[in-house]
């Protein structure tokens, strides 16, 4: 089947929002850098907290509660919306939607994983604390790099052909 119009605006979509979670994945990834280099807990807390209010999602949704809610949010609509869609168009797509929606569920506690380390930066700064928010940081920056990547890759020909209602062949 063709490239649909719709179908290429709903990839165009997808990688527009890939693209925000990048360019917040480098904060994220510059953070754990700072936290081995000894960067003072606050300084670290309010570099996590600035993803809450200064990033790119934030100001196109201001409404919205921070960064590691909107990935939340996103990974929720895909699993509910897109990924039956998938499903449903082009049956192949089986093995890679189990795997895609297993990524959205570690990316989950991994998310959880950085909201906790740097709450503990709060209460404590210690090495051990420092060592877990970077950690947190980067198993998060290096999965959900990974999982974009595998997404966008694995389900790009079948959603830019999509067309409500007709199965892609």
């Amino acid at each position: 089947m063709p490239v649909t119009e719709q179908g290429d605006a709903l990839y165009r979509d997808l990688l527009w929002v890939h693209g925000l979670l990048r360019q917040d994945l480098a904060t994220v990834e510059r953070l754990a850098a700072d936290v081995v280099e000894g960067a003072a807990a606050d300084v670290v807390v309010a570099g996590v907290r600035a993803l809450e209010t200064a990033g790119p999602l934030w100001r196109l949704r201001a409404s919205c509660l921070h960064y590691c809610r909107f990935v939340h949010g996103h990974h929720r609509l895909e699993d509910r919306a897109l990924f039956p869609e998938l499903r449903r168009t082009n049956p192949a797509l089986g093995p890679v939607v189990d795997r895609l929606q297993e990524d959205h569920r570690r990316v989950a506690g991994l998310l959880e994983g950085v909201e906790s380390a740097a709450a503990a930066l709060d209460g404590e700064d210690t090495r051990e604390a420092r060592t877990a928010a970077a950690d947190a940081l980067e198993a998060l920056a290096t999965h959900l790099l990974a999982h974009l990547e595998l997404e966008e890759e694995s389900v790009a020909e079948t959603l830019r052909r999509w067309s409500p209602g007709e199965p892609v062949s």
